[in-house]
């Protein structure tokens, strides 16, 4: 669990994020959205430590971010996972190597152990095929899953994704929705994306947090967003007549169940 207490955030005269306190639930996927613009990033940024807040408070687990020492801070980012907006991934190494540089950076296990982690979670994201290919022959969505596989490869309790489906088509955006909410369950994650797709939305949003302007303004589930009538939210989510037209089916649907 990750609880954010009263954060505060300027760049010179302009101020960022305005005294946002949210607590970011294990086992469930918390999404952050908002227009670009809102503070999304930067509190994200703030949450694994590139950003220290001008006031308030980050907590994993009930022990203050900010007060931790280096070591303390060292042991924790081990328990961070980054799925990047890019995938960065590097180009000169397999997708095998990818996930394995992780395991070279900061486990202590022998070879034989990373190898068997890798196959493990390769088989995991459903690319122990690719396992010998590099990033420029395999598709976009195959490089969200080698950018997964090389995220939970140190099982971190956090995992944090940033724009998970950026670039790819919905169906593909689909099944990397649904990897990422699956892996959030097994492995009792508690895991933050940041997101402008509607549809992650809908698909995986237990815990929502809408920003507008750098302050929360609204929070809730997918189901909660249904029958919202927080206009902001409903202008931002809401804007095609398509998405009105889903919004008032669900809300059909939900009283006749």
């Amino acid at each position: 669990m990750i609880e954010l207490n009263n954060i505060s955030k300027s760049f010179g005269s302009k101020q960022v994020l305005k005294n946002i306190t949210a607590t970011m639930e294990t086992g469930k996927c918390n999404l952050i959205i908002g227009a670009s613009g809102s503070g999304k990033s930067v509190m994200t940024k703030i949450m694994v430590g590139l950003f220290a807040p001008d006031t308030g408070d980050i907590l994993y687990n009930g022990e203050s971010m900010l007060t931790m020492d280096e070591t303390e801070r060292k042991h924790l980012r081990q328990q961070i996972g980054m799925l990047f907006q890019g995938s960065a991934l590097f180009d000169s190494m397999t997708v095998e190597q990818n996930v394995l540089f992780p395991l070279d950076m900061f486990s202590k296990l022998t070879q034989k152990q990373k190898k068997e982690r890798v196959n493990d979670i390769l088989a995991k994201v459903n690319l122990t095929e690719a396992a010998k290919k590099y990033p420029a022959e395999i598709s976009g969505g195959m490089k969200k899953r080698v950018g997964i596989a090389r995220a939970i490869v140190l099982n971190p309790k956090y995992l944090f994704c940033d724009e998970p489906n950026s670039g790819l088509d919905p169906q593909t955006s689909l099944v990397i929705d649904k990897l990422i909410a699956s892996l959030t369950a097994e492995f009792n994650t508690t895991t933050i994306v940041v997101t402008h797709d509607m549809n992650s939305v809908m698909e995986i949003g237990h815990h929502i947090m809408y920003f507008h302007q750098g302050e929360k303004e609204w929070e809730g589930s997918k189901d909660d967003i249904i029958f919202s009538d927080n206009k902001l939210l409903n202008d931002f989510i809401f804007a095609s007549e398509f998405l009105q037209d889903a919004k008032q089916m669900r809300q059909i649907e939900s009283r006749n169940q």
